[in-house]
């Protein structure tokens, strides 16, 4: 039902998910970071928690696969479950459980890790690392659209999605970027690039918003001086 693609950048440190599945809020459920520890996805018969446990395991000092190891022992219900992290030193992980739906796969490049289950092909996580890897010096949030648009080239998922979400984690508590397509009939990846090419002009405005708005620009809006 769905494809991710979990990554950092390694000359800021961000962290970042890029993720569409067939099913309706996708950004709600599956795409999780945090900054200076890492991020996940937590994907197939999706358990949300299952991120916040591999991040805290991650942050207490353990490795991505370490954490992937400790939180996926004898977890209830596990071999429903497929997961992916990426830690603080681009060190990449993964987890599939026994029931996961359809064909599925994972793989591991250069800071980033790409999964998916009920693909039409086997090559999908491939073809999305590559992509993500195609221009290293984009920001972090492009990289992540252009592998997920890769994959989505590459065949995508055996059947239509309908949901995409896409997280940028940088150095603050909150998101950089969080953006999202709850629900689209046909293209939720091309909607989701929309999105993204609207918010970047504007990102760092609405950072500076949040920690200094003296350095913000006016807000264009009635009332306003």
């Amino acid at each position: 039902m769905t494809i991710s693609l979990t990554g950092r950048c390694r000359n800021t440190g961000m962290f970042g998910v890029a993720i569409t599945t067939s099913s309706i809020s996708v950004g709600s459920r599956c795409p999780h970071a945090r900054a200076g520890v890492g991020a996940v996805a937590t994907q197939n018969i999706t358990d949300p928690h299952l991120a916040t446990l591999v991040l805290n395991q991650m942050e207490d000092g353990h490795s991505a696969q370490e954490a992937i190891n400790r939180v996926t022992t004898n977890q209830d219900f596990i071999n429903y479950r497929q997961l992916t992290a990426i830690d603080h030193n681009g060190t990449t992980a993964h987890f599939t459980g026994t029931h996961i739906l359809g064909t599925h796969a994972i793989h591991e490049a250069v800071d980033c890790v790409a999964a998916g289950n009920l693909l039409s092909s086997s090559a999908v996580p491939k073809s999305m690392a590559a992509g993500f890897n195609l221009n290293p010096e984009a920001h972090l949030a492009e990289r992540l659209i252009l592998g997920l648009e890769a994959g989505i080239a590459a065949g995508g998922e055996a059947g239509p999605v309908h949901s995409a979400a896409l997280i940028v984690t940088d150095k603050m508590p909150f998101y950089l970027v969080d953006l999202r397509v709850d629900w689209d009939e046909k293209s939720p990846v091309a909607q989701l690039r929309k999105h993204w090419q609207a918010y970047a002009p504007q990102m760092q405005d609405y950072l500076n918003r949040a920690i200094n708005p003296i350095a913000a620009p006016s807000y264009g809006v009635a009332g306003d001086p």
